[in-house]
């Protein structure tokens, strides 16, 4: 019976859940697209093949057991389904919403090399998750037996709140510090609501606040208390503070007014979508309604905002990207949202000055060719001496990725060991830093727009640091 259900990709096409019109979603900041209605999501899971090698969970970075709640969904088992996909993921309704799976489990569907069109995986991980929330099947957070240890945690973004919810499970007293005013990270304050409502994020804090995890919000390490201050204060740390700082784009004018960086944008939107006063926004400086717009970068983080000054009611918007479409990295689905919504592409062009006087009017560039792939395999952007182009812009925002903030000196602990890069390093198989008790989400998470790897992160780091916790707490037995 179950085999039956399965093995539909020859006789079902591929569908993802309806998007509303451009129009439609260019006016306001909610999710792009409906859910699955259960028959249309049981059909759309029957299509996976059940491979004896699952390639999906293979490129999943969380290892989820996609085919198996596949199978569940399309047999019916919906609470079964959701029972299986929370046991590899503190959040799936979020990954199903944000995780580039055209680059990961349906990019690497094997119906999809067949020519049928991959499984949609992210749409029913989203239902399932989604069903189980509207159906009461989530339940708190189960927390073990006091341990009389305690975890400060920095950073409320997927690594630290998966770390937390983790460790409270397991019976540890845990307090999450973050700088800014909601838990979330990324989640809240970067990613616009258009690709996840907000209401998603806060009911999985609201659970773990209930499950006793206690937040400290505006909590500016370094400021309110150093790196050493937190140790004392707890038998082990957590560093889960991701990267923040903007990259900057080195050419004449990069510090005018109206040249704005991509996550100050994107922190402003969100701001208002939560209802705050944003002074920067309410002055015009971070809104770009009524303005030409030019959003430099070719990542999910410039389509964020590329889309976003859709929604803002820009006069134009226009994304400046170096390669060409087929070398970019951000999702092509979200570039071809982006195009529905009414973006324009200016491809193989690179910005050479952001010219104006008390504020920029005009961006500069070069046209540019594709030479000899670099390091990475991809073909290395080179100026095309065939002319240059000017566009008009009244906002630029530059999202052209991040980098590490410097944290030995920001937290007065300098002898916190970091990469070449910046990053905290931690050894590979403890996820322990040069100091004892410290622990981070690891070197890996240098990127923001793979969330997934940080949750994935956040699973490891809880069960390193149980490990040492309990190898602390029986050391401590014998001496005493």
């Amino acid at each position: 019976m179950a085999q039956e259900q399965m093995l539909k990709f020859v006789v079902r096409d591929q569908a993802y859940p309806d998007k509303r019109t451009a129009d439609e979603r260019a006016h306001d900041f909610r999710e792009i697209a409906n859910r699955y209605a259960v028959p249309a999501a049981e059909d759309q899971a029957s299509r996976c093949s059940q491979c004896g090698v699952p390639y999906c969970s293979v490129h999943c970075p969380l290892h989820n057991h996609i085919p198996d709640w596949l199978r569940l969904t399309a047999e019916g088992r919906l609470r079964e389904a959701y029972e299986l996909s929370n046991s590899t993921s503190t959040m799936p309704e979020i990954c199903g919403r944000i995780c580039p799976q055209d680059r990961l489990c349906e990019g690497n569907c094997v119906i999809e090399f067949s020519g049928h069109g991959a499984v949609t995986i992210g749409s029913v991980e989203k239902f399932i998750t989604d069903t189980a929330w509207a159906e009461g099947w989530v339940e708190p957070v189960q927390v073990a037996p006091a341990r009389g240890q305690s975890v400060g945690v920095i950073g409320a973004g997927p690594a630290g709140l998966t770390t937390a919810e983790l460790l409270r499970a397991r019976g540890y007293e845990v307090h999450v510090y973050d700088r800014h005013d909601r838990a979330g990270g990324l989640l809240t304050y970067g990613i616009p609501g258009f690709k996840l409502e907000k209401p998603v994020v806060m009911r999985r804090v609201e659970r773990l606040e209930q499950a006793g995890i206690v937040f400290h919000y505006g909590f500016a390490v370094g400021q309110d208390a150093t790196l050493d201050d937190l140790r004392r204060r707890h038998d082990a740390v957590l560093i889960a503070t991701g990267v923040y700082k903007a990259r900057q784009v080195e050419v004449p004018g990069a510090e005018t007014n109206g040249v704005v960086a991509a996550l100050d944008y994107l922190t402003a939107s969100n701001r208002k979508g939560f209802g705050d006063a944003v002074p920067e926004f309410d002055g015009g400086a971070l809104d770009a309604a009524g303005k030409d717009v030019v959003v430099v970068g070719g990542g999910d983080t410039a389509m964020d905002c590329v889309r976003t000054a859709i929604r803002q009611g820009a006069k134009s918007v226009k994304c400046l990207y170096r390669r060409d479409r087929a070398n970019m990295p951000g999702s092509q689905r979200e570039v071809a949202n982006a195009e529905e919504e009414g973006a324009e592409f200016v491809w193989l062009s690179a910005p050479l000055a952001f010219d104006g006087a008390e504020s920029v009017g005009t961006v500069r560039a070069s046209r540019m060719r594709l030479g000899a792939p670099d390091a990475s395999g991809r073909r290395a952007p080179e100026v095309d001496p065939g002319g240059e182009l000017e566009l008009r812009a009244d906002l630029v925002i530059k999202a052209l990725g991040f980098d590490a903030e410097d944290l030995p000196t920001l937290w007065g602990a300098p002898e916190l060991g970091v990469s070449r890069w910046g990053t905290v390093l931690a050894d590979g198989k403890t996820l322990m830093t040069s100091l004892e008790g410290v622990f981070a989400a690891g070197d890996i998470v240098r990127g923001a727009s793979l969330v997934v790897w940080a949750i994935r992160d956040g699973r490891d780091v809880a069960s390193s640091m149980h490990k040492w916790l309990k190898a602390k707490a029986a050391a401590e037995k014998v001496a005493a």
